[in-house]
């Protein structure tokens, strides 16, 4: 679990993707993976526009702020609408260390396959509340590996839930995530203040989770199915 910074700073039980290797400036989309065209962040956007709070409560956005952000839920997903802070914690990179962050952590909650810290830098993943009074994760079907969405500005990216943290404040993704999707990955002055959608997909695992291309292909495949289902 991270302490948070006051600055801006698979498809269910069906299928695993095979991990394959991929280069740290992409971002595979799975463009074409359900044999329809890319869900849009506007199609999700609205299959996600009301909320039904399965939260006890609402949670901050930073450490001080006001208590307004609900976890919301779906059959298949969980959703909440926040902040973006930057989580640089895992593997010591050039980006991610005690030198480029303060609040830097060597280790993740997950791991990847070989046990190992997960690279922010390199892998997207969000970080979900640690279980506590407002809500448990695993209770709604999230753990270590689920697929999620995240969604800014037009643009939709797909990630695995890699890190917790506090039990009360929610809107944090790893450096490679705010690369993805166009916001400042600097985890002392980056981050999005507002306009941040995260989707988790209920009982979905990624296998390997240090997939990027896994977690996009199985996202697309999740997000479809969201869409269609509503």
């Amino acid at each position: 679990m991270r302490t948070r910074k006051l600055a801006l700073s698979a498809v269910s039980g069906a299928a695993l993707v095979v991990a394959t290797a991929f280069p740290a400036a992409a971002f595979p989309t799975a463009a074409g993976a359900t044999g329809k065209d890319p869900v849009s962040a506007e199609e999700l956007l609205a299959r996600v526009k009301n909320c039904t709070r399965i939260s006890h409560g609402r949670y901050r956005t930073d450490q001080g702020g006001p208590a307004k952000v609900p976890v919301c839920g779906t059959k298949g997903a969980v959703f909440w609408k926040a902040d973006m802070d930057i989580d640089c914690d895992g593997r010591v990179t050039k980006a991610c260390s005690s030198r480029t962050d303060p609040s830097f952590q060597p280790e993740t909650a997950f791991q990847t396959s070989a046990g190992k810290p997960l690279d922010s830098a390199r892998l997207p993943y969000v970080v979900v509340p640690g279980a506590g009074p407002l809500w448990n994760h695993t209770r709604s079907g999230i753990s270590g590996g689920g697929v999620a969405a995240v969604i800014y500005r037009g643009k939709v990216r797909y990630a695995v839930v890699g890190d917790t943290g506090p039990t009360g404040i929610i809107g944090e993704a790893s450096y490679a995530a705010a690369e993805a999707l166009g916001i400042d990955p600097d985890p002392r002055t980056g981050g999005a203040a507002s306009g941040v959608t995260y989707i988790l997909f209920r009982n979905s695992t990624v296998s390997p989770i240090e997939s990027r291309r896994a977690a996009a292909t199985a996202g697309e495949a999740l997000a479809r199915k969201l869409v269609d289902d509503g």
